[in-house]
């Protein structure tokens, strides 16, 4: 948090989402911060860089103005913002990792982020290895001499799974490992993993921090200043960096994030219980439902319980695709955390990618987006698809 902030007394979350890195423009009072559409900047003799810019890969000020905000938003010391999600999971993976390393990644997690380990990073040498991290055991187990990165999902895409942050740092740590918590299911509104003891926070931008369908993004976000700086030297190296209309759409969309995070929440709460009580539905996974195996730790470390909602179709996988198909109001479609809300077919569409693989995910599973609108309307339109 900068020191302006500081002396504002401004530290309550829906304070800093509005105002962390948005100081009003020096030079017009804007309160917005403007689209620098900028490629290069006119130096005050040469190398003297006027605010430290000289060419926007390395830096741009609509991107500073987003990476102050994400890294207030999160507890963190440094931010930095990315063309995607998983251009940020690439800078990160290539800063931290060599060839002969080794990585524990959940059995559930995000069919890109599996590709990107099984297909890209494996090739250059990196080992990884698959563990429930929702059993710390399981992920002490999977640890080797060579593991550098402990990866959790929390909660997880699709099977909304709950690891324990605080307990699955500990084992990372006590092996010289970093725990790295993608948090882009809960947002930084509903959880801050840097304060339960993870060293990096991944986000996909696009979904609920961005929260209108109308972006593409990522972002990193870490405590320790050293590993700031690795990181930043691989984002200008690399250079797959948020472009300034990109960075300004998400700085828009958080200014709205806690009061959608809790109508998401809210509407989310509704239709996990509609459908549990649906007897076309075998199974509910939401983690704010009692029977939920994660209930409790969920309960602990979050505020709320998002608006991503998962369930398990009587009758099999052609049966659950046609709940897909039959959704009128929920629209049929990848992604998620947008004001509106979103159906899929894990299976078949976001982890195809894992078909095969010990992330292989189950073929009757329908996953929600939940949106922002009314809950009766919603909940009609399931009852419509289930039939």
């Amino acid at each position: 948090m900068s020191d302006q902030h500081q002396q504002h007394g401004a530290t309550s979350f829906e304070t800093l989402a509005i105002h962390a890195g948005q100081e009003a423009d020096a030079a017009t009072g804007a309160v917005v911060p403007p689209i620098y559409q900028v490629s290069t900047y006119k130096q005050d003799g040469v190398g003297g860089l006027r605010g430290g810019y000289e060419y926007s890969r390395s830096a741009n000020p609509t991107r500073t103005a987003l990476e102050e905000n994400l890294a207030a938003l999160e507890g963190g010391r440094r931010g930095l913002a990315f063309a995607s999600g998983l251009a940020a999971e690439d800078c990160l993976l290539r800063t931290l990792l060599g060839p002969g390393d080794h990585v524990v990644i959940p059995n559930d997690a995000y069919g890109g982020t599996f590709r990107l380990f099984a297909k890209v990073v494996e090739r250059w040498g990196v080992e990884w290895s698959v563990a429930d991290s929702s059993d710390p055991a399981a992920v002490r187990a999977a640890l080797t001499p060579r593991t550098k990165v402990v990866w959790v999902e929390t909660p997880s895409n699709p099977l909304l799974g709950i690891t324990d942050i605080a307990a699955v740092a500990e084992v990372a740590h006590g092996a010289g490992a970093r725990l790295v918590v993608d948090n882009t299911f809960a947002s930084p509104y509903l959880q801050q993993p840097l304060a339960l003891g993870a060293d990096v926070v991944v986000h996909s931008t696009t979904k609920y921090m961005g929260g209108h369908s109308d972006v593409v993004g990522g972002a990193l976000v870490v405590n320790d200043d050293a590993l700031g700086e690795e990181l930043a030297f691989h984002q200008n190296a690399m250079g797959a960096i948020a472009g300034p209309f990109d960075a300004w759409l998400v700085l828009r969309g958080i200014k709205t994030l806690a009061v959608r995070m809790d109508r998401h929440t809210a509407n989310a709460e509704r239709v996990a219980e509609m459908l549990t009580a649906h007897p076309k539905v075998t199974r509910v996974l939401y983690p704010g439902l009692p029977d939920h195996p994660g209930h409790e730790t969920a309960a602990k470390q979050m505020r709320g319980f998002g608006g991503m909602v998962s369930f398990r179709v009587a009758g099999g996988e052609q049966a659950a695709v046609d709940v897909c198909d039959r959704a009128r109001l929920f629209t049929l479609g990848e992604s998620l955390g947008g004001v509106e809300s979103l159906i899929e077919h894990p299976g078949r569409m976001t982890h195809a990618s894992a078909a095969g693989s010990a992330l292989e995910v189950p073929s009757d599973l329908v996953r929600l987006s939940v949106g922002i609108e009314a809950a009766d309307d919603l909940l009609a339109d399931l009852a419509r698809a289930l039939g």
